[in-house]
């Protein structure tokens, strides 16, 4: 394993990559600019139209497109980042073959270790649209933690696989700032990962990203859904916006509806709302479970409220849900509206406005949805588990 090659950019940086490309002027130029308040200069790649192959050097990895040299540079680079991301635990940096981690048996004498490793799909795509990577990586970071809080993980350390056609340092450095930040608000270290440079993979620009998360719960305190019974209480947790998840449809309804992602949405844009990061849950659920007894959680990702909460109940119970028990968010209505998407259609494909799901004891409902307000999450109930007869609906909405 190769651990990153992501370049938090300083000009003498700079000056040592240009040193290295005397060789080989043509692959890249600078310019200065300003990014995130720091001074730095973007490197700009060129597309190589031939091979720089001289009788004395022969054909190098540089002439097919892959700078190792750069590279290797931003390993060093981006040990800051990850420092800020640095927990009890950690016993490497970035520059071995693997990440080392030591667990704290004392906390956690039974341990289970929880895994989880997820994507962020063609939202990618809307973020290269506007021009825009800074928070791409708190979406990564967040598909993974959501899903493993849900057992009650507290997730311990994140890797990343950032993978494009040509190395762009400016994206780089944005998309691992974004995931830097996304693990601190999860509370896990970053310990590593891998930048893939493969040219003619993809298109110019193009770039693809994986995480990969750990966590670790007490074998007790599994959260398996076992202890769910009719009659407890589905608590809704606002979620930030679509999050990361439709946007296939979310870009097919704004290519046939002729939207503009310029266009003003309340105080941001129609692009902003639908890029705003993924709300992670981790801390505030961790405090959570802490307090009380939760019998269950499910992350509301690609199936929406109607796929996912079913996830996590015995398949003798079902779910009675009042839609009508939250507003659905204006960017949701806009794209529903747009394209006359059906309330079926919205609710197995988007969150709708709730990202994540508690189940508890109705005597416990107001107990949670009064802890989750201390830590900035709106909640309330949305719905009730009851036993699933053979001919109903796993899952039953009211209030549409």
């Amino acid at each position: 394993m190769k651990f990153h090659r992501i370049l938090f950019i300083h000009n003498t940086l700079y000056d040592t990559i240009a040193a290295t490309e005397a060789g080989c002027p043509q692959a890249f130029r600078t310019s200065p600019e300003k990014a995130n308040g720091l001074h730095h200069k973007a490197l700009k790649p060129r597309r190589l139209s031939e091979p720089a192959v001289t009788r004395k050097t022969g054909l190098t990895y540089k002439d097919a497109g892959v700078n190792i040299e750069a590279g290797n540079l931003l390993v060093e680079a981006i040990k800051p980042l990850v420092r800020q991301t640095h927990r009890d635990g950690v016993l490497s940096g970035l520059g071995g073959f693997g990440g080392l981690f030591g667990l704290d048996t004392k906390r956690y004498p039974e341990p289970v270790l929880v895994s989880g490793t997820d994507g962020v799909g063609t939202k990618l795509m809307l973020a290269k649209n506007l021009g825009n990577h800074r928070t791409i990586g708190i979406d990564l970071v967040a598909m993974c933690v959501n899903d493993i809080i849900v057992q009650g993980a507290e997730p311990l350390f994140f890797l990343d696989y950032f993978a494009t056609g040509q190395l762009q340092p400016q994206i780089a450095i944005d998309v691992i700032a974004g995931i830097s930040d996304g693990c601190q608000q999860a509370g896990c270290a970053l310990i590593g990962g891998e930048t893939a440079e493969m040219p003619d993979m993809y298109a110019e620009g193009d770039y693809d990203l994986a995480g990969f998360t750990v966590g670790v719960v007490n074998r007790p305190n599994v959260i398996d859904g076992q202890s769910v019974s009719s009659g407890d209480m589905l608590i809704g947790l606002d979620s930030s916006g679509p999050h990361s998840n439709g946007y296939s449809l979310i870009r097919k309804a704004i290519e046939l509806a002729g939207l503009d992602l310029a266009d003003p949405l309340g105080s941001q844009t129609l692009g902003e709302a639908l890029l705003a990061p993924t709300q992670i849950y981790v801390k505030p659920l961790l405090d959570l479970i802490s307090t009380l007894p939760v019998h269950a959680m499910a992350h509301i990702t690609g199936g929406g409220l109607t796929e996912n909460i079913v996830r996590v109940i015995p398949e003798s119970l079902g779910l009675d849900i009042d839609r009508s028990s939250w507003a659905l968010p204006t960017v949701f209505q806009i794209l529903k509206e747009s394209v006359s998407i059906a309330d079926s259609e919205m609710l197995k494909t988007f969150n709708c406005g709730i990202g994540m799901v508690v189940i508890v004891h109705p005597d416990q409902a107001d107990t949670a949805i009064s802890s989750l307000s201390k830590q900035q999450i709106n909640s309330r109930v949305i719905g009730t588990v009851r036993d699933q007869q053979s001919d109903q609906d796993r899952v039953r909405y009211h209030g549409i």
